[in-house]
């Protein structure tokens, strides 16, 4: 296993099923505040869904098609970001994310996608990282914005929650636009 020490006492680490109490104690914190924006967090409510969640990422990452880590601050599972898609051959990528509110202030999802973006482009040859938001999800659209992402357009209607359905923002950087972290 391995930890990425993001400061302050917070690290991203891989979640795995193995975890699921731990993230099912996190979900039940999360859930009202990241439900509107995460499609499996008002889906993951007991361990056998919440497991369901984590075999699926880690499925996934067997296949080289996404993965799935969380950020903990002070020991405490805060939130976590993903590769919701991950195509190394066709070199494209989505990374999404999420956070209960004791994480929020701290800039741990800025510092944890930015590692995701690094990996992505400088070790597995990534060009397109996409970021995928609601508009009225300002949070993200900020995260996107830190990150050197541009607004590639909207996707009217794209996503439905609860019966009725949002607008995403498809935001994007490619190569040419990262500086690796080994060279800031």
């Amino acid at each position: 296993m391995f930890a990425i020490d993001l400061g302050d006492g917070a690290e991203l680490r891989p979640l795995e099923p193995w975890q699921v109490s731990e993230f099912l104690a996190h979900m039940d914190r999360a859930r009202a505040s990241v439900d509107p924006w995460i499609p499996w967090a008002g889906v993951s409510t007991d361990l056998t869904t919440a497991s369901a969640t984590l075999q699926r990422y880690a499925d996934m990452m067997a296949r080289d098609a996404g993965r799935l880590y969380g950020i903990w601050l002070d020991g405490t599972l805060v939130g976590g970001t993903m590769y919701v898609d991950f195509n190394a051959k066709d070199g494209s990528c989505e990374i999404g994310c999420w956070l209960e509110p004791a994480g929020t202030g701290r800039g741990l999802i800025t510092k944890a996608v930015a590692r995701l973006i690094d990996w992505a482009i400088v070790d597995r040859g990534i060009y397109r990282v996409q970021w995928h938001c609601r508009p009225d999800n300002t949070a993200s659209s900020n995260v996107a914005r830190r990150l050197g992402m541009r607004v590639d357009g909207l996707l009217r209607g794209e996503y439905l929650y609860k019966g009725v359905r949002y607008d995403t923002e498809v935001w994007s950087l490619i190569a040419p636009d990262w500086t690796p972290l080994a060279r800031r």
